[in-house]
C-alpha cells in the first residue's frame, strides 16, 4: 500500500473512532428521552387524581352513545358535578330527560313519563359511575381494578393517553372501561364495554371548572328532584 493510501486509511479510522463515542452518546440521549416521555400508569393516574382532587365544581357538554345488544342510540346534553356527591345530567337530544343525585338519593326521570325512578346513591350501579369518583377525594387506581395503559386503543385526540380497568364492584356487568386522558389529567372520554357486548361511550367537551361555573347552576336546588304531581315513584335500579 502506498503512502497516500495508508494516509487515507489512517484518516478514515480516526474519523470512525471519533464518531463511535458520538454515536454512543446519541444512543444514550435517545434512550433517556424515550424513557422520560413514556409515563407509567401510576404517574398518569396520579396526575388525574391531582387534577380532580383540586376540583370542586365542573360543567361540561356530553355526548352519550350506546351500541350493541340490539341498541344504537346517541344522546347529548350538559353535565354538572359539585363536590361532595352532587351530579346532574340534563339530556336535551333527542329527548329531554334527567339523571340527578344529591349524594344521598339518585333519580331518573323523563318529562311526560308516568314514573320517576329512585335509588340510594351508595347502591348505584350505573354506567355513569366511573365519573362518580370525582365526587369525593379518591384515587383512580382504587376505583378501577386492574388499571393499566391501553396502547392498543387509539385516542380520539392526538396527545391523549388511554387507560383501561374495571370499575370496582361492577365486574359482573362491565368487561372493561377505557379512559381517554388529556396531558392536563382531564378525562375527555369514557368507554364502558359491558359483559353483554353493549358499548356505552361518553365524550366531554367545553369543560368549565371551579369558579368558571355559574354558582346558580351548582346550588343545592340544582341537585334535588321533586316528582311532578301524579308521577309514581319507583324504587330500584335506574336502567334506562
Amino acid at each position: 500500500m502506498d503512502r497516500a493510501a495508508k494516509s487515507q486509511v489512517t484518516a478514515s479510522t480516526g474519523r470512525i473512532r471519533r464518531l463511535l463515542p458520538l454515536g454512543a452518546l446519541l444512543a444514550c440521549l435517545l434512550t433517556s428521552l424515550a424513557s422520560s416521555t413514556t409515563e407509567d400508569v401510576h404517574s398518569i393516574a396520579a396526575r388525574v387524581d391531582r387534577h380532580y382532587n383540586a376540583l370542586h365544581a365542573l360543567q361540561a357538554e356530553f355526548t352519550e352513545t350506546v351500541r350493541g345488544n340490539g341498541m344504537d342510540r346517541t344522546e347529548s346534553g350538559t353535565l354538572w358535578i359539585r363536590r361532595p356527591g352532587h351530579m346532574r345530567w340534563e339530556y336535551r337530544e333527542p329527548r329531554t330527560k334527567l339523571f340527578v343525585t344529591d349524594g344521598k338519593t339518585a333519580w331518573f326521570y323523563a318529562p311526560g313519563d308516568r314514573q320517576a325512578r329512585r335509588t340510594a346513591f351508595k347502591s348505584l350501579e350505573d354506567l355513569r359511575s366511573p365519573l362518580a369518583y370525582l365526587l369525593g377525594r379518591a384515587k383512580l387506581e382504587k376505583e378501577l381494578d386492574g388499571l393499566s395503559l391501553a396502547p392498543d386503543v387509539t385516542p380520539k385526540s392526538s396527545g391523549n393517553i388511554m387507560l383501561r380497568g374495571v370499575p370496582r364492584g361492577m365486574g359482573g356487568r362491565v368487561a372493561q372501561v377505557l379512559l381517554e386522558i388529556t396531558p392536563e389529567g382531564r378525562i375527555d372520554r369514557i368507554v364502558a364495554e359491558g359483559q353483554d357486548d353493549a358499548v356505552t361511550e361518553f365524550r366531554f367537551s367545553e369543560s368549565k371548572e371551579n369558579g368558571a361555573v355559574d354558582a346558580a347552576l351548582i346550588d343545592d336546588l340544582h341537585f334535588r328532584f321533586t316528582p311532578p304531581k301524579g308521577v309514581e315513584v319507583v324504587d330500584g335500579g335506574l336502567e334506562e
